[in-house]
């Protein structure tokens, strides 16, 4: 089955609220670096998702300069594209679906900031449109919600989306079937 990345919202963006100081993972481009260079290695190709909110003013304003990769990041690179949402999902307000149906793709891997919000989404709707997800919980990450800390949340959504929408998946064990399906 062919597979493809989605890298969802990991951008300057977030590192340039007050609210970053309370993210769980302030080195969520580390996890998130290593499943971009396996899904490399792979040829599993990798598509970059931000979010905008235009003339917002905010952070996630394109014209305040934070709407980009996370600048540890290696990417995006020549032929892997970058679709702009405005959306929680990274579906509705771009062409990720057609461009996945015309590159035959029929199972995601999902990574990003905001565990419960845009990643959990895009989740969801990628399973009701008939993907095959792949929650890659380690290379998520997201900030304390509602009285809860993001470990709880973190929990929550594994809970919620295991073997319903999505299969649970470490970056460790994605190499390790790479691995062993290379050999």
């Amino acid at each position: 089955m062919s597979r493809a990345l989605i890298v969802i919202d990991a951008q300057e963006s977030f590192r340039a609220r007050a609210q970053w100081s309370a993210i769980a993972n302030p080195d969520i481009a580390e996890p998130i670096g290593r499943l971009v260079g396996l899904a490399r290695a792979h040829a599993v190709p990798v598509y970059w998702v931000l979010h905008t909110e235009p003339d917002s003013g905010g952070t996630f304003d394109p014209g305040q300069g934070h709407v980009r990769p996370l600048a540890e990041l290696d990417g995006p690179r020549p032929g892997e594209p970058v679709l702009y949402k405005t959306s929680h999902n990274a579906f509705t307000t771009t062409n990720l679906q057609q461009r996945l149906t015309a590159a035959g793709v029929g199972e995601l891997w999902v990574c990003g900031i905001r565990t419960e919000q845009c990643v959990e989404t895009t989740t969801r709707v990628g399973s009701d449109l008939g993907y095959r997800m792949v929650f890659v919980t380690d290379a998520t990450t997201t900030e304390p919600v509602g009285g809860l800390g993001a470990a709880e949340i973190v929990e929550r959504t594994e809970a919620v989306l295991r073997d319903r929408f999505a299969r649970i998946a470490t970056v460790a064990e994605l190499a390790a079937e790479r691995e062993g399906a290379a050999a």
